[in-house]
């Protein structure tokens, strides 16, 4: 993959004060980005408290590998790789130990303010079908391979263009594209009877 000439990385003044020794510099990191990778994080496992501890183990990864951060990237395409990469790593753990059970999938999802459309609260056949809804879309991305959860998890849900996502999984924006075609197409044949 090129090397691409970067924009002034907008968070050069904190990453320079947090490698130093600032904590508070990197506390502002973590508050600038820490939502978005919950929302990452969130995605990929589907579970509040795994979501809580891998998000403990990212930040303390960056933060004990700040010496090593070369500026190569923006600070939040290196944070991002750390996440995915620290996300996919603990799914192939979890795979490996016991398998996903639909069961363990986080039941709070449903009462998130961000992700229920409140309007939907006073009805209760919209809320039923709301929450058969994201139950069949979380069976849905659970089904996909990690890799293409990945992509539909930082396109969709996060809204990272292709050339970031590229950069963050360190592969070419072709294989991002080809890789969301096949998940989207995926997901479309298993959730297709909910548009019939």
């Amino acid at each position: 993959m090129p090397e691409e000439t970067l924009l002034p990385d907008p968070d050069e003044d904190l990453v320079a004060r947090a490698r130093s020794g600032d904590t508070r510099a990197f506390d502002a990191l973590i508050v600038k980005y820490g939502e978005r990778l919950y929302g990452l994080v969130y995605n990929m496992t589907s579970h509040k408290e795994d979501t809580h501890d891998l998000l403990q183990e990212v930040f303390a990864k960056a933060y004990r590998s700040l010496p090593s951060f070369r500026g190569r990237s923006s600070f939040y395409t290196w944070i991002y790789q750390i996440a995915v990469n620290t996300t996919l790593n603990f799914l192939k753990k979890r795979k490996r130990r016991s398998g996903v059970s639909l069961n363990e999938l986080d039941s709070s999802v449903h009462h998130d303010p961000a992700l229920v459309d409140s309007s939907h609260l006073a009805n209760p056949e919209k809320q039923s079908r709301l929450r058969e809804l994201q139950k069949r879309l979380n069976e849905a991305m659970l089904g996909l391979s990690e890799a293409h959860r990945t992509v539909v998890t930082l396109f969709d849900i996060q809204g990272i263009p292709h050339a970031e996502i590229a950069r963050i999984l360190r592969t070419s924006e072709g294989t991002v594209r080809s890789r969301l075609h096949y998940a989207h197409l995926q997901l479309q044949a298993k959730l297709q009877d909910c548009w019939e």
